[in-house]
């Protein structure tokens, strides 16, 4: 199916078959990063700008990799480094580095909906790598391939998302995305952090773990975003991790066959144990490899690259 989309901005934007187009094109992409030479000629002369005003590990990395390896030319901004903190507007920020010719904008950024912003005046291509707590929909596609990579389908599914679901951009995506391809969300957290309006979007609300966790296929733990908190929401860390941590003995309530996923950064022994982490079941650093063909595949499909040159 041809992909018809200008800019990637929302996950809520995308149908069943939107998805599975892009996760389609990362297999084809997967294995270049194998290959002695990592690069491919398909995006020669195109021009790419990471315009990141939060700090990223690796989204930011992901992308870089990406375009370069499809042969494009990118740039790097941060804020630390830029006119922004000599008081020059977003709007202008954006318009001078499209003066330069560019083709694409990865921006992540704090307040949420500036990449839609940005998207009303700017003619090149928009991909969100994170607005505020409102979406990150790259993240969603790579944990979709990871998960397709695992269990094959999607249908039937139980994914446990569990942790900071008010503030997590990560788990808004990836809750429209599942659903979207029919699997069953179970969300899990302090209720000041999970709100029961979160059945509002089509998903189970458990506040203990425990139960949450049988019968599960898949179980993502995610960070607690004291960024993006004003107050404290729950009374300490070490609650927390008494309630909510994934532990050896609670994974054990999963199926046999379950996997562990997070979208990093992890803090070890809060949300997940350092063993667990480490362990076979554990696809994290398998998200992060994946991360860069998915971002591959989302540049080709909107830059318009030649799917004949991905051999060459």
């Amino acid at each position: 199916m041809p992909f018809k989309h200008k800019h990637l901005i929302r996950i809520k934007d995308l149908s069943a078959s939107d998805i599975y187009t892009i996760l389609d094109s990362a297999e084809s992409f997967l294995e270049i990063s194998t290959r002695e030479v990592k690069k491919v000629p398909i995006l020669r002369g195109k021009t790419i700008i990471n315009l990141f005003f939060e700090a990223s590990t690796r989204t930011r990395s992901s992308f870089e990799l990406a375009a370069k390896r499809l042969s494009a030319d990118i740039s790097n901004f941060t804020k630390q480094s830029s006119a922004v903190i000599k008081g020059e507007t977003l709007k202008d920020t954006v318009l001078n580095l499209e003066a330069m010719k560019t083709d694409a904008i990865v921006i992540r950024h704090a307040a949420a909906g500036v990449p839609y912003f940005i998207s009303t005046f700017c003619s090149s291509h928009i991909i969100n790598a994170g607005d505020g707590a409102h979406e990150h929909p790259t993240q969603a596609l790579l944990d979709a391939f990871t998960i397709r990579q695992a269990k094959k389908s999607f249908t039937g599914l139980k994914v446990v998302l569990v942790g900071d679901i008010l503030h997590s951009r990560v788990a808004r995506s990836n809750i429209f995305l599942f659903n979207t391809l029919g699997a069953h969300v179970v969300c899990v957290g302090p209720p000041p952090i999970l709100p029961i309006e979160f059945k509002q979007f089509g998903v189970e609300v458990e506040y203990n773990l425990d139960r949450a966790l049988e019968g599960a296929d898949v179980v993502m733990m995610l960070r607690i975003q004291l960024e993006r908190q004003q107050k404290n929401l729950f009374p300490s860390i070490r609650e927390y991790r008494n309630l909510f941590s994934l532990t050896p003995k609670r994974f054990r309530l999963a199926k046999k066959n379950a996997i562990i996923m997070h979208p990093g950064p992890i803090n070890r022994g809060v949300e997940i144990s350092a063993d667990l982490a480490d362990s076979v079941k554990s696809v994290i650093l398998k998200q992060v490899e994946n991360g860069v063909a998915v971002r591959m595949a989302v540049l080709y499909l909107l830059l318009g690259g030649k799917k004949s040159e991905i051999t060459d």
